[in-house]
């Protein structure tokens, strides 16, 4: 069985991250979405919200499993046999930007990096802007599936609301 790793953060997860999972699934046997847990960094989701989203977002796809992982991808990826990482690209700055990481990954084990360019139609959206657009009251409708995005404007009033008390 040939396994594929899609790594994150999908805080929250978009249209653009279900396109490249749904491709690299047709590609792979497996597909293991594998959200990075750094509890260091300050997310608007908690890992396992993020788990549920994804499981959600990905389950008619019947060769597509979600993970957590801490630290090392090429360590997850050692550890459940998994040949490929898989990353989408929607421009140069994202190539750029992977790169060195897929050349260090190479550096530091066999786990080959395939790099998916997005569909058009998702070639601005990010995580970080969806963020900040639908924080801001933008409509976000389209770019993130429909439960993430029900979580997200519940999370954006959540935080606004402590704001505005404290």
């Amino acid at each position: 069985m040939r396994t594929a790793v899609c790594p994150g953060s999908f805080d929250p997860v978009t249209n653009g991250h279900v396109d490249i999972v749904r491709r690299a699934a047709r590609l792979f046997d497996e597909v293991v979405v594998a959200v990075g847990t750094n509890v260091s960094k300050s997310r608007l989701f908690a890992p396992e919200e993020r788990l549920e989203m994804l499981t959600e977002a990905m389950a008619d796809l019947p060769n597509v499993r979600i993970a957590g992982f801490q630290g090392l991808i090429v360590e997850f990826c050692r550890d459940i046999g998994a040949v490929a990482i898989v990353k989408g690209l929607r421009g140069a700055t994202d190539y750029e930007y992977e790169l060195p990481m897929a050349q260090m990954n190479s550096h530091l084990t066999d786990v080959e990096t395939v790099f998916v360019p997005g569909a058009t139609r998702n070639a601005f959206v990010s995580s970080s802007l969806i963020k900040e657009v639908a924080a801001f009251g933008g409509d976000v409708t389209g770019l993130v599936p429909p439960a993430v995005h029900d979580r997200l404007l519940a999370r954006l009033a959540e935080r606004a609301a402590a704001r505005a008390e404290g």
